[in-house]
């Protein structure tokens, strides 16, 4: 068997890489990159993921750069690389090969002519130049190494990659054979080579990657929000170009990197260069504070094809910048909010001061943070823990919620089924809440899915919404089975196409939008009855503090005439029981008005299993059940005697 040829440097030679022509088949290649990276001392997600974003990121750069170049050249337009020679990829991780027609610097020098020089000086070479020469570089593009402040000659595109370099310290891969084997395969992913049949191919199976990392960091209150439902939400929500798109709490940008996705898909070949432009560099925006997850969040979104991510470092909620030059263009308010605050976490009073209702729950003041930020007939889309929800026994919840239906139309509540993040570590029953800023709320259209089981096995899907990849809606026949057993199984509903959420959206709030997964509350309605119920109860409590107010009067002049200590006393406890009565029944009365704003869907038209036994034949039944288990045990022992 002919041995495959070696280059100088003792890499293995490829033939020109061919088209990937699907997700798997990519992420396959993908799995075989991690392979090696798992042997070389990065044994976990947390540990190969952050080392393969910093490697594919410069891999997909330059070929961005390449690409841009062909294309000025071919328009007579001067180009000015982000990355001068040696530190492009081009120069220090292609492979090297000095044949004519193999692919030539700008400067007419082969692709890889720096690995081959650093191979020929002899091992650990390549380890020094990336640790002490390309990294330093990389972290100077954007800040000014004696100074330590931004570097103002810095390009936007410098800025992006010294940003996503700043948690690379040094290669952690801890052979320089498994590096160049590594560099090798990501060579080998090239933007040009995959399947224009297969949307963001590459993107996909990055999101892949993140989520395994996120399986293994979820602690904090911190989740990746599953791709499926962000996809529902972008979906629904529908932004278009020219809308601002924005995620306070971005992690690792999935809102941002899909709302690109639908919108360019919207696009399709019709867009112009403008409008490549807009979604480009001025629709996405984002906030997250974690050293760890910002650098990936701005190399997933450039993988997306988002070349300027306007992304800002540091925490939203005590408003302090870690890192916010790439957020400088970004306006004060948003079109849209794509978002999923952390579950459970815990604020300091530093952010607290910042709102109006001060609360330690996180996923509060990021709703307060965001009422803020969306712009008039802007429109969010967001995930809620359903404590959120039915709390009302703590002012700031309820206050928060009454600052939302008032301010915003809270058209739409989703009811999610409760396994949905159990692929990220959390256990948390969630719902999906759609508002736009406005208008007050008058009708709440609920959809619920809490019924659908879910697992790690079994996640949740767009399909389960009713959506197709594209954002239409699914036939029946597409639908899961788990999704419409119980629906198919009523005679009543033969001929009739299930209500899938996709399919009932265009009528929320409708009475066409009522089905036996989804309803409408009258909110206003609701108002009106908590109203009627206060208005008896603060009126008799006003009625008693008038009545304190004058026996306060009385008790000032017995005084005077010095009544009797037994006279005062007596006074003074029909004061204490009147306050005490006006009190309670002020208490009542918020309760009441506090109870409007329990916004948990309930769904009023579940199809519930009812048992119709009489008594006596439930107890008939008890006793079969055990006569049974008393021949099998029997049957059992004699088994087990003969086997004696």
């Amino acid at each position: 068997m002919a041995r495959p040829k070696k280059n100088a440097d003792g890499a293995t030679k490829t033939k020109a890489p061919k088209a990937i022509a699907s997700t798997q088949s990519l992420s396959s290649f993908v799995k075989s990159i991690c392979d090696v990276m798992r042997r070389s001392n990065c044994a976990s997600a947390l540990q190969y993921v952050p080392e393969l974003t910093w490697i594919l990121f410069l891999r997909i750069l330059d070929a961005q750069e390449a690409k841009a170049r062909e294309e000025a050249e071919v328009l007579g337009a001067s180009f000015s690389s982000a990355l001068q020679s040696p530190y492009r990829w081009q120069d220090w991780a292609a492979p090297h090969s000095d044949k004519p027609e193999d692919p030539q610097t700008a400067e007419g020098r082969p692709f890889g002519w720096k690995r081959q020089e650093l191979f020929a000086a002899g091992d650990g070479k390549l380890f020094e130049f990336i640790n002490k020469e390309l990294l330093p570089h990389l972290h100077s593009l954007d800040i000014d190494t004696r100074t330590g402040l931004p570097n103002p000659a810095a390009s936007r595109k410098q800025r992006i990659m010294g940003r996503t370099m700043t948690a690379v310290e040094k290669v952690r891969v801890d052979s320089e054979a498994n590096l160049r084997d590594i560099l090798d395969k990501v060579h080998q992913i090239n933007i040009d080579h995959v399947d224009d049949q297969h949307f963001f191919t590459l993107s996909q199976v990055y999101e892949d990657l993140l989520l395994k990392m996120g399986e293994k960091n979820s602690d904090g209150g911190q989740f990746f929000t599953p791709r499926e439902v962000i996809r529902a939400m972008v979906h629904t929500v529908n932004p278009q170009l020219g809308q601002t798109v924005y995620d306070p709490c971005c992690g690792t940008g999935g809102f941002l990197a899909i709302a690109y996705e639908h919108i360019a898909r919207q696009l399709g070949q019709s867009a112009t260069s403008t409008d490549i432009d807009t979604l480009k560099h001025d629709t996405f925006f984002g906030r997250e504070k974690e050293n760890l997850v910002f650098p990936i969040a701005l190399a997933n979104l450039v993988l997306h094809g988002i070349d300027q991510p306007n992304l800002w470092h540091g925490n939203s909620l005590t408003r302090r910048a870690t890192y916010a030059a790439l957020f400088d263009q970004a306006p004060k308010t948003f079109d849209v909010i794509l978002t999923n605050p952390p579950f459970g976490g815990k604020e300091g009073k530093d952010a607290q001061k910042n709102f109006a209702y001060e609360t330690s729950a996180t996923q509060v003041l990021f709703v307060q943070d965001i009422l803020g930020e969306l712009a008039p007939q802007g429109t969010c889309a967001i995930v809620l823990d359903e404590g959120l929800l039915f709390r009302t026994n703590e002012s700031s919840f309820v206050e928060t919620k009454r600052k939302l239906v008032d301010e915003c139309d809270l058209w739409a509540i989703v009811s999610l089924p409760g396994g949905v993040f159990s692929t990220a570590g959390a256990g948390v029953k969630t719902n999906l809440l759609f508002f736009t800023k406005g208008k007050k709320t008058e009708k709440t259209w609920y959809y619920d899915l809490s019924y659908v089981k879910v697992g790690k096995k079994t996640p949740l899907t767009l399909a389960h919404f009713g959506f197709a990849p594209d954002g239409t809606v699914l036939a029946d026949t597409a639908l899961p089975a788990i999704l419409t057993a119980d629906w198919q199984a009523d005679e009543a509903n033969a001929g009739k196409p299930f209500p899938s959420y996709a399919r009932m959206l265009p009528h929320h709030g409708k009475p066409e939008g009522a089905t036996r997964y989804s309803w409408t509350v009258d909110f206003a309605a609701r108002r009106a009855k908590a109203r009627a119920e206060m208005q008896p109860l603060l009126e008799e409590a006003a009625q008693i503090k008038a009545a304190v107010v004058d026996l306060k009067e009385q008790v000032k002049r017995l005084k005077k005439d010095k009544a009797s200590d037994a006279e005062l006393a007596a006074l003074t406890t029909q004061i204490l029981e009147k306050d005490k009565a006006a009190r309670d029944l002020e208490t009542q009365a918020a309760d009441v008005d506090a109870a409007v704003f329990d916004l948990k869907a309930v769904n009023p038209t579940a199809v519930v299993d009812v048992d119709v036994r009489t008594p006596q034949q439930i107890i008939e039944n008890i006793e079969a059940q055990g006569r049974i288990v008393e021949e099998a045990l029997a049957r059992l022992n004699v088994l087990m005697a003969a086997a004696d």
